[in-house]
């Protein structure tokens, strides 16, 4: 974690430096050459102004030595041309078109002559060769008689910007290489107090199962907010303590439970010494085969409750739709006997699921057992399975008299029954088993009540 968290500060901090010093770098490109544009465009100004009566009375031959010189002096080349676009005065001497790149005056004359005013061009950067041109109309009674034409060179200028983006570059390197070392202590910091909470979570189990009281996190730095973690891991592992002595209440309350039918078993057992033939000892017999009855149900459900909650991390892979085609034909002999049809609807393509160990069989079993109980005669029990992306829904729903509202909260607490069924059959461990098979499966359960009556339990799974 620490390296994917450097590597996110590092990537940050790349983008902030290279976000800021790419308009920087550009900016400063745009600046030299906006100075560069306005010194040429007010000498080229200039010279269009100083031309207007030469240029009219045809007496350039006096300026070509000033023009000369400003070559001399500035390195600029300066040509005049009339309104034809040929040129008549040059600052390299007569009017020679051999010592005029006309292919790159051509353009900027064109837009002179129609009076259009003079751009600073494309961005100039360290890398551009082209020189810089600019072309000021001459205007003469508001009418375009020539053009001045300045054609500069623009390598002191490239220089003098490649030498202000390196100092920048090396700025940027800095200020990257001082971010990185303020950000890696940084990290550091900030994951101390997950370091701390990965180890006190490999120690949780240990200490909750042996009955020893978890190491406490506490303030082991950080910031305030993982602080606050560790104090929630804390909450966390106390009440981890709390679940498992609730564990250990819950098989003293199930022993309790089973108690009373095994002390009820014995006593009627021994109501029949003597007495086999006897109708009291016929009705007692019974009774006691009622109390057996009821007592390995009891028994079997627990060990179901055992084996979910003790299957730890095995889970296996199990064919949905294949197991529920199974299970709906063994119980459909049952509802046959019962007068109640069974309906399965399965559409998951296929689909694979990650429970324990013949944890889904049990899941159905339980779930058409109860079903098939509340569902009167002449109904149906529907069992669907759809696939929605990486999860499918398994549902089971009968058409029963279902739960209040305020029950569907409590109905898979363990040994929690509804008091309208207190004398059907049961032991409240039946949705109990499922919830956890369910839930250790990366599952989750819903239960509904769907219009038209009865109890729809709902249950989604990650195919695997």
């Amino acid at each position: 974690m620490r390296v994917r968290l450097q590597s996110i500060v590092v990537t940050l901090v790349a983008l902030l430096v290279f976000g800021l010093g790419i308009p920087l770098a550009l900016s400063l490109a745009g600046s030299l050459q906006q100075r560069l544009f306005l010194d040429r465009l007010t000498d080229t100004a200039r010279f269009a102004s100083l031309l207007q009566r030469p240029l009219l009375d045809n007496q350039l031959g006096p300026l070509e030595p000033k023009l000369r010189r400003y070559t001399e002096v500035y390195g600029v080349k300066v040509v005049v041309v009339n309104q034809d676009g040929q040129p008549v005065l040059s600052s390299l001497g007569g009017t020679d078109a051999e010592r005029i790149d006309r292919a790159a005056i051509q353009v900027p004359v064109n837009e002179a002559l129609a009076a259009r005013a003079p751009e600073p061009g494309p961005l100039l950067l360290p890398w551009t060769t082209t020189s810089l041109v600019l072309a000021e109309p001459i205007l003469i009674d508001g009418e375009v008689r020539g053009a001045v034409v300045t054609e500069s060179a623009t390598g002191h200028v490239r220089t003098q910007l490649l030498l202000q983006w390196l100092v920048l570059a090396v700025g940027a390197l800095v200020a990257f290489v001082l971010a990185l070392l303020v950000a890696l202590p940084v990290v550091r910091w900030t994951l101390r107090p997950v370091r701390r909470l990965d180890e006190a979570t490999g120690a949780l189990v240990a200490a909750v199962v042996s009955g020893r009281e978890a190491e406490p996190v506490g303030e082991s730095g950080g910031p305030p907010e993982l602080r606050q973690l560790g104090r929630s891991f804390d909450r966390m592992a106390a009440s981890v303590s709390e679940a498992l002595t609730a564990q250990r209440a819950f098989v003293a309350d199930a022993s309790h439970q089973l108690r009373n039918p095994l002390t009820a078993l014995k006593i009627r057992l021994g109501n029949l010494d003597g007495h086999v033939d006897d109708d009291t000892a016929a009705a007692d017999l019974d009774a006691a085969r009622v109390d057996a009855g009821r007592l390995n149900q009891i028994l079997e459900e627990l060990l179901s409750m055992a084996r979910a909650e003790a299957a730890g991390g095995e889970l296996v892979s199990e064919d949905l739709a294949a197991l529920v085609a199974d299970r709906v034909a063994d119980w459909s002999v049952v509802g046959a006997a019962r007068e109640v049809t069974l309906e399965s609807t399965v559409k998951v393509d296929g689909a694979r699921v990650l429970v324990p160990p013949r944890g889904l069989e049990v899941v159905l079993d339980a779930l058409l057992d109860n079903a098939l109980k509340f569902t009167p005669a002449g109904t149906s029990v529907a069992v669907t399975a759809e696939r929605d992306g990486d999860r499918v829904t398994l549902t089971v729903r009968d058409h029963g008299p279902g739960l209040r509202e305020d029950e569907l909260e409590r109905a898979t607490d363990r040994f929690w029954r509804s008091t309208a069924h207190q004398n059907v059959p049961g032991s409240g461990l039946g949705l109990a088993i499922v919830t956890e098979i369910v839930r250790h499966s990366g599952g989750n359960i819903h239960l509904s009540l769907p219009e038209g009556g009865g109890l729809q339990i709902a249950m989604d799974f990650p195919v695997a």
